[in-house]
């Protein structure tokens, strides 16, 4: 049982807003949750005084909110949910990113860890499979935006044959972009290839999801390039400069 299996969804709700106004403003009072959620400021009074029965939250009326480590465990998952259903939506399905932020947030409350992480698993396999690929991916938004019309497939597979052509005569080697996780630009997307050393930020990274064969995308680094914030699984994690340092990738 996760800590999660005793909320209802609105608790749901008001967990993931506490979580995502902490990250903003590093503190968290009734009305930010009023304003964030659109609700009455008596409806948030009651879900704080449920959660913090349920152990979720510090919480003294007049007071500023904190999260437990229950809590906070609890509200990354939630958050985990939901960005992986947003993520699927939007890289995947081509859903307009506001559709998919809409669906996922009715999604995220009852789709269970299993789905979420085959979720993840299928992203990754099609990002850095050869026979997928975000070509592939691109493919199908094209089709989707210009409402299923298969006119181009013709072009596409003539493309397809060329570069398979082209992969024959280099003697079937494919060519890889390798580099540092430091060294990306936010936006990239690469897939780990070995996390080298042994000491304990590598068993941290290691710990955090950030395993061989793993699709991470760079989200931002910081004015002095550390520390560098990366979305891996599903999860926002920052790193520090020198456990980037130790990880080899393949930019895809």
């Amino acid at each position: 049982m996760t800590a999660t299996d005793t909320l209802t969804a609105s608790l749901e709700d008001y967990l993931e807003a506490i979580f995502h106004i902490i990250a903003e403003k590093h503190a968290v009072k009734p009305r930010d949750i009023a304003r964030r959620l659109k609700v009455s400021y008596a409806s948030v009074t009651g879900a704080l005084r449920s959660l913090a029965e349920k152990k979720m939250i510090h919480y003294t009326p007049y007071d500023l909110i904190t999260l437990t480590e229950t809590g906070e465990t609890a509200a990354k998952d939630v958050v985990r949910r939901h960005e992986v259903l947003k993520d699927f939506f939007v890289e995947v399905l081509a859903v307009q990113d506001n559709d998919a932020d809409i669906a996922a947030c009715r999604m995220e409350h009852s789709i269970p860890k299993e789905l979420v992480d085959r979720f993840v698993k299928f992203v990754e396999f099609v990002e850095t499979c050869p026979r997928g690929g975000n070509k592939w991916i691109k493919g199908f938004r094209y089709q989707c935006v210009n409402n299923g019309t298969q006119e181009n497939c013709e072009k596409c597979i003539s493309t397809c044959l060329d570069e398979v052509k082209q992969h024959v005569k280099r003697g079937g080697t494919k060519t890889m972009v390798n580099s540092k996780l430091k060294d990306l630009k936010p936006g990239q997307k690469c897939k780990v290839l070995k996390v080298r050393g042994r000491s304990e930020a590598n068993r941290r990274v290691l710990e955090m999801g950030v395993t061989p064969g793993s699709v991470i995308e760079l989200e931002r680094v910081a004015p002095l390039g550390d520390p560098i914030d990366v979305k891996v699984k599903g999860y926002h994690l920052s790193l520090r400069k020198d456990e980037a340092e130790g990880i080899d990738v393949e930019i895809i």
